[in-house]
């Protein structure tokens, strides 16, 4: 790959970076174009270089976010309760732009382009899969369990992140954490 190319390459990883914590933060629409690429270190009239329109970044960090970030990573269906003991904490309600896409994103996405459905739908689907244990008779079954208990946690997150009280929030986190039995 030649310099230039390299240079592309490089530049558009780190608009993608920046897209993908930015959207976390601050909604698909709170975030411009040119505060992306400020945040990637360049100027707003390369973006088109890269991208087409905002929607192909938006689809292409959900996708990045969802690959990358540890909240957000497939869980097994047995390792839930320890998924749990880490993303239902204030530092991860506190902290979107590094955390869970679908809690931080996922009332917008349901009203996004098809593009960004279909990203978090796949990621859905990838999710579900992983929920989805052979049994002896070699038939699949879904662990109705481990994917209830995620969507709770996603849930739980996204109201303790409304809540304008500290204690409020804490409380769905603690309640969430008893509910779907994980102690903390």
């Amino acid at each position: 790959m030649g310099t230039s190319q390299q240079q592309k390459a490089t530049s558009r990883a780190a608009i993608v970076t920046a897209a993908a914590e930015l959207f976390r933060e601050r909604g698909l629409e709170g975030v411009s174009v040119a505060e992306i690429m400020d945040a990637a270190g360049l100027t707003h009239g390369g973006f088109p270089r890269h991208f087409p329109n905002k929607q192909a970044l938006v689809a292409e960090a959900l996708a990045l976010a969802l690959e990358g970030s540890g909240k957000s990573r497939l869980i097994s269906a047995d390792g839930v309760d320890a998924f749990a003991d880490g993303y239902l904490t204030k530092l991860h309600r506190d902290n979107p732009g590094k955390g869970c896409v679908f809690a931080a994103l996922g009332s917008e996405v349901a009203r996004a382009d098809p593009l960004a459905r279909s990203v978090m739908s796949n990621a859905i689907h990838r999710q579900i899969e992983e929920f989805t244990v052979s049994r002896e008779d070699g038939e699949n079954e879904l662990d109705a369990q481990a994917l209830g208990k995620w969507a709770t946690m996603i849930g739980a997150l996204v109201l303790a992140r409304i809540s304008d009280s500290e204690a409020v929030s804490e409380q769905i986190l603690t309640a969430t954490r008893t509910c779907i039995g994980v102690s903390k």
